[in-house]
């Protein structure tokens, strides 16, 4: 099993070019399942959920060509319209498939998800949205299976909770029911823009997405199309934390800054410096002491679940008390007790992490306990004096394309081994 070593202490410096983004691939990818025209897809980060999230589309039988972040998919026929356990097993994405599925196939059967142990992830909202277009619905055996060999059928939708998965799922299916769909406290998060914009490229008639109502009217089939992927906003947050932790001064390229506004505010009230040299980079230098700042997560455009893990490793530099609180994800402080384990000061009260600074953070071996929570014990390993061992690091590479190789040629001594 691979792990990172680090050698920490050394400031990052130096420019790097932003991936494309893995949540917004994951539904793109899913999209390419509505048509049996050619989709192209530029800007696919090469990450392990998207390698699953392809082996899955050639299982249900469509072809898969690839070329160094280029990806068509032709699906001309599903004849294997589901979503088996051994696929999808270490995938949480895989129920984006469901709504597709059903729309184009008239029928769906798809494991449900796995991926990281950060609390539940309910099918339930995605099962209640898909009823609500007219497919039965039911669970049994671990999997869900819908079925619509009518066809699927316009309806309002009224997500008791805003999830972004299942924002993305009924749209899917929508745009190919008969009739318009109306999509209430929908997900305004940029992965859902960039799929819509995918779908209305393919053909698809969608208004009002990034706002909490869309409305979809259906067609009868979807055309083939050409589509860039969104830059990773969680991996250049990510880069932007890194930057402040280990003293750096970091240009980031091929970015959107609008998509960070609020982490660009918090670093801002933690002292950081993070500017726009020009309207597609960031760069970040850091102050010459941190100041603790309270963060609570939330839907965006509120501060993201996932960099909140990052965050904590930053503010167990910074002078005074922060709180962070998680109001998307139940269990999603298990890199706290690892942090710990560095010298961190964190005490941990149901949904909230208190966090007592600055605390000189020194080397240990730490175990990555899910994707984001292993980004932040490789920035913390970073800035540690002595050496870290991340294990588990097949967590990180679900999400990050390369990150050590990144991180290297921004001078930082860190290496996978075996």
């Amino acid at each position: 099993m691979d792990r990172f070593l680090i050698q920490g202490g050394t400031p990052l410096e130096g420019a790097i070019a932003a991936s494309g983004s893995k949540n917004s691939a994951l539904p793109a990818l899913a999209a390419c399942l509505l048509t049996d025209q050619p989709v192209t897809l530029e800007r696919v980060p090469q990450v392990r959920d998207l390698r699953t999230m392809l082996d899955l589309i050639r299982h249900i039988g469509a072809e898969v060509s690839t070329d160094n972040g280029r990806i068509t998919i032709r699906a001309r026929e599903l004849p294997h319209p589901e979503a088996p356990y051994d696929l999808v097993k270490t995938m949480r994405a895989s129920s984006l498939v469901l709504g597709p599925l059903a729309a184009r196939c008239g029928s769906a059967r798809v494991s449900l998800p796995g991926g990281c142990a950060i609390g539940a992830r309910p099918i339930n909202l995605h099962v209640t949205a898909l009823e609500r277009l007219g497919a039965e619905v039911r669970q049994e055996h671990g999997y869900i299976e819908a079925c619509a060999p009518r066809g699927l059928r316009g309806g309002e939708v009224s997500f008791d909770r805003i999830t972004v998965t299942g924002t993305e799922d009924v749209l899917m299916a929508a745009v190919l029911a008969s009739g318009e769909t109306v999509i209430n406290n929908a997900a305004r998060e940029p992965e859902v823009v960039d799929l819509a914009r995918l779908l209305v490229s393919m053909g698809a008639s969608i208004e009002g997405a990034g706002s909490s109502t869309i409305r979809v009217k259906g067609v009868s089939r979807l055309h083939g199309a050409s589509h860039s992927i969104i830059p990773d906003r969680i991996e250049v947050g990510t880069f932007l934390i890194a930057g402040a932790l280990t003293g750096g001064d970091l240009l980031i390229t091929r970015c959107e800054p609008a998509h960070l506004r609020a982490l660009i505010a918090k670093l801002h009230q933690a002292g950081v410096e993070v500017t726009e040299p020009t309207p597609d980079s960031l760069r970040v230098r850091a102050p010459g002491k941190l100041k603790s700042v309270d963060v609570t997560t939330e839907e965006h455009p509120g501060f993201a679940t996932d960099l909140q893990a990052q965050f904590m490793a930053l503010m167990t530099r910074a002078e005074g008390i922060s709180f962070i609180t998680e109001t998307i994800f139940e269990n999603r402080f298990m890199h706290a007790q690892e942090l710990a384990r560095m010298g961190a000061n964190i005490r941990v009260e149901g949904r909230q992490a208190i966090v007592a600074g600055p605390s000189p953070l020194s080397g240990a071996q730490v175990i990555a306990s899910d994707l984001r929570a292993s980004a932040s014990l490789v920035l913390a390993g970073l800035a540690a004096q002595g050496e870290t061992i991340v294990d588990r690091v097949y967590h990180i590479d679900r999400g990050y394309e390369k990150i050590e190789a990144k991180l290297a040629g921004l001078g930082a001594r860190i290496r996978r081994i075996s």
